[in-house]
């Protein structure tokens, strides 16, 4: 009897363990939509607020100007990225002397990266604002403010990296919840003293940012320092572990150079081809997409921690269950988010903005496309990056995403086409390497191509097939407006569910599904009575 028990205590463990993930993940799932809601509702307004009081071609400037930061900014996120990988992964090893160097050391290359980021922003990114993007004379001196405020907002956004990096890793996303809805608040302070101050508004909305930026970095030191052991850590140097916090974050930059190939890259390409106009409908375009993917990425956000600390701790299994569930329901999730959205593009931009760009809706159409590709590419780049391994990774997807901007330029110089050609070839690479990452890492977790392509893809295409038909047919049988909007919104929410439920789940996710429903519905009647 005493064997048996010797054999079932680990088992157990793992159960009980897994369920207190479940559990965790469940209710940082919850705090994150909590805060999302909030921020979307005060996003909504404060964009229109701001495009009004700006206008389309300050906006666009903003939207430009930003942007030359932006690509410096890439820096930092590559370490941020390598901060986050090593936090967590020695918070799955439990080691907290160990944890303490390795913050120690993140510090010491934060400090050194904030050197070289004011470098570069007052030499050749000031160059390259001044001389190479488009902007009006008369509002050049103004850029010159807005520039300035983004380089110490993107100082400060680096020096607080490693802090935000230990709230995720220990799963306090009521914290991060908390800091970032106290942050849409201030945003919100910042558009009202905008429609209320005479002083050019251009300038006062850059350095509001730049001071919301400045209270966001000493709420997370002062609740860093206060609660957590590893973030009294002084800075430090380990010859070794620097050196392969480096080396990992090297890695991450050639990814991260790809980003920024797509986004600010592509950005630049619309400014010098059509003008900071264009620059504008983009920049809205962002806004709803930015918006559309937090219903995704606050699940993956709850999830990622948890992959990369049972990788540490070899429990591949549950890797794998972590990765198809949070491929398969963070595109699910985005999913009934977009659908209304694409049909009823133009409806919900004039409710929104009232005064629609050019260009806006075929820009947002086709990025709310990509946004399903980077929903799937997310949970395997958190996968990887667990596995530390990113040199191939990052030499083969990096290099494939960084000709977006050389396949787009060569488009518009050359063939002379409208400016949402740069979305479809970024649309066209994307689904390329998506194939690719999944053949390089799917084999380094011990993950077979086709149980991915069993439990994730095939399910997954099912439900995006099948569920625009009864939406499509409503859309074209609906001539007025106003109730075409709302009959194709909830048909498009009522089919995804039903797809979803039929054929996008497994057995097991169909009977936790039901399981969940069957305890809640008598709360439900119990409150009603």
């Amino acid at each position: 009897m005493s064997k048996i028990a010797v054999y079932l205590i680990p088992s157990e463990r793992k159960m009980t363990s897994h369920a207190e993930n479940t559990k965790r993940i469940a209710k940082n799932t919850l705090m994150l939509y909590i805060r999302m809601l909030f921020s979307m509702l005060v996003s909504f307004y404060t964009s229109r607020v701001v495009l009004n009081t700006l206008g389309v071609e300050d906006y666009g400037i903003y939207n430009v100007v930003g942007g030359v930061v932006g690509m410096l900014g890439v820096l930092t996120a590559s370490l941020g990225g390598a901060s986050s990988r090593y936090i967590t992964f020695d918070l799955g090893k439990k080691d907290i002397a160990i944890l303490k160097k390795t913050f120690g050391n993140i510090k010491c290359i934060h400090f050194l990266l904030t050197i070289l980021i004011f470098i570069l922003g007052e030499t050749v990114g000031l160059w390259f604002m001044v001389t190479q993007l488009h902007i009006p004379i008369e509002r050049q001196g103004a850029a010159l403010y807005v520039y300035q405020f983004s380089i110490f907002s993107a100082i400060l956004s680096i020096i607080s990296a490693p802090y935000t990096s230990v709230v995720i890793a220990h799963e306090k996303m009521s914290v991060f919840a908390y800091i970032s809805m106290a942050d849409v608040v201030l945003k919100l302070v910042a558009v009202y003293f905008l429609t209320i101050i005479s002083y050019d508004k251009l300038i006062i909305y850059a350095f509001c940012y730049l001071l919301i930026q400045l209270i966001d970095a000493v709420a997370y030191y002062i609740y860093c320092v206060r609660t957590f052991e590893e973030s009294k850590a002084r800075m430090g140097y380990d010859k070794k572990l620097f050196k392969e916090i480096f080396a990992y974050s090297g890695w991450v930059l050639n990814g991260n150079l790809a980003v920024m190939g797509y986004t600010q890259g592509l950005n630049m390409l619309l400014n010098v081809f059509f003008g900071p106009v264009v620059n504008a409908a983009r920049g809205i375009a962002v806004s709803v997409q930015t918006i559309c993917c937090g219903f995704c990425n606050n699940f993956q956000t709850a999830l990622n921690p948890q992959i990369t600390k049972n990788y540490a701790q070899g429990n591949m299994s549950y890797v794998h269950s972590l990765l198809v569930k949070s491929s398969k329901f963070s595109l699910y999730i985005l999913f009934i988010v977009i659908l209304p959205l694409m049909f009823e593009t133009m409806t919900v931009l004039k409710l929104w903005l009232g005064n629609v760009p050019d260009h806006t809706v075929v820009f947002l159409r086709i990025m709310l496309c990509i946004s399903l590709f980077t929903a799937l590419s997310n949970p395997v780049i958190i996968a990887v990056h667990a596995t530390g391994k990113l040199r191939r990774f990052q030499l083969i997807e990096g290099n494939m995403l960084l000709l977006i901007v050389p396949i787009a330029y060569i488009v518009l110089k050359f063939f002379h086409l409208p400016p949402e050609s740069v979305f479809i070839v970024h649309l066209c690479i994307e689904l390329c390497t998506q194939y690719v990452r999944l053949k390089i890492v799917l084999p380094m977790i011990k993950m077979d191509l086709n149980t991915y392509w069993l439990q994730v893809v095939a399910p997954i295409l099912r439900v995006l097939i099948l569920s625009p038909i009864l939406p499509f047919i409503l859309y074209c049988l609906i001539k007025t407006d106003f109730l075409r909007f709302f009959v194709v919104c909830i048909a498009c929410v009522i089919s995804c569910l039903f797809f979803i439920y039929t054929i996008g789940c497994s057995r097991s996710e169909k009977d936790f599904i039901a399981g969940k429903i069957a305890v809640y519905i008598p709360k439900i009647k119990q409150q009603i009575r």
